[in-house]
């Protein structure tokens, strides 16, 4: 179809659901690259990371957010609270609920925040996605869509999965359908507005989640201090140096982080320059050092020189 026929549709769409809904690895998916972080563990995303999907007719943004939850810290509140302000600015709304977990409470606490909007934003469109489609067969598939039904008023219904692109185009199809015509926000092959400096903190805290026990991924906190080009390098071959603190709450924590001999450190070390490399499309050496914070997640000065 030529684009000449089409409108061309610009517009925000923010994905949400409860930790470890798979809203990340959609993200990625429908995106085509890298922009979010994922990991096994919850509460992996930190900030609203926006990634672009561009198309012929059409110019999809899409907004990461935290994983929606009952906070227990006021880390956890500030990440609700970047949440809900999120959603206060968006087109339309994916909420990802996982087809290997039966809808839950958190998932009804969600609904029930997502009812509440569109009586304060009359006219947002709310499309449920049935994410990870590839963890069960067609029967627990329709059972799940049954339950995604009664949970709350959905302008649509969509199952797919991000790990083997099942049904990713027709997410990207129904979330754009309900975008407002108008010209593209973002710069053609643009995929990302995150920062260089966020983008490697976050690289950082993924290869840091790999493995670790569930306490840790909420202490976890990453801060480049610096990234210095080295004047010595061989000409045409750049290459950065690196400087990242990780933070945690406790020594015990950073016992776990750094490993026995260090072996754990380095790992983290290995991995994320691998990441970062590819980002960047030259060499780093990365120095990362573990630092505690006694218990930066309650602790507002803390939290602000975290940059929460």
């Amino acid at each position: 179809m030529s684009s000449k026929s089409v409108p061309f549709r610009s517009g925000f769409a923010c994905l949400i659901g409860r930790p470890n809904a798979g809203k990340s690895t959609l993200t990625n998916a429908l995106v085509g690259d890298k922009v979010a972080i994922t990991s096994s563990k919850p509460q992996t995303t930190r900030h609203a990371i926006r990634g672009v999907r561009n198309a012929e007719d059409s110019q999809l943004v899409l907004v990461d957010t935290p994983g929606l939850h009952r906070p227990r810290s006021l880390l956890g509140e500030r990440l609700n609270d970047l949440v809900r302000e999120t959603l206060l600015g968006v087109d339309v709304i994916g909420f990802c609920l996982p087809a290997d977990q039966w809808p839950g409470p958190g998932d009804q606490y969600i609904a029930n925040d997502l009812a509440e909007l569109r009586q304060v934003r009359k006219g947002i469109k709310i499309v449920a996605l049935a994410t990870k489609s590839d963890a069960v067969d067609r029967d627990r598939m329709a059972q799940h869509l049954m339950a995604i039904d009664k949970l709350g008023d959905w302008d649509e219904i969509v199952p797919c999965s991000a790990v083997n692109g099942d049904q990713v185009d027709e997410v990207a199809d129904v979330l754009v359908s309900y975008l407002p015509e108008g010209p593209a926000l973002y710069p053609e092959g643009m995929l990302t507005d995150e920062s260089m400096t966020v983008m490697i903190a976050e690289l950082v805290r993924e290869a840091a989640l790999e493995g670790v026990r569930d306490e840790l991924p909420h202490s976890l906190a990453v801060v480049v201090d610096e990234i210095v080009p080295r004047e010595d390098r061989p000409e045409g071959k750049p290459m950065d140096d690196i400087r990242v603190h990780v933070f945690v709450e406790r020594p015990s924590q950073k016992a776990i982080i750094i490993g026995r001999g260090g072996s754990r450190l380095r790992d983290v070390g290995t991995q994320a320059r691998k990441g970062i490399e590819k980002l960047v499309g030259h060499r780093v050496y990365l120095d990362l050092h573990v630092k505690v914070a006694k218990d930066w997640q309650r602790d507002p000065k803390q939290l602000q020189k975290l940059g929460f």
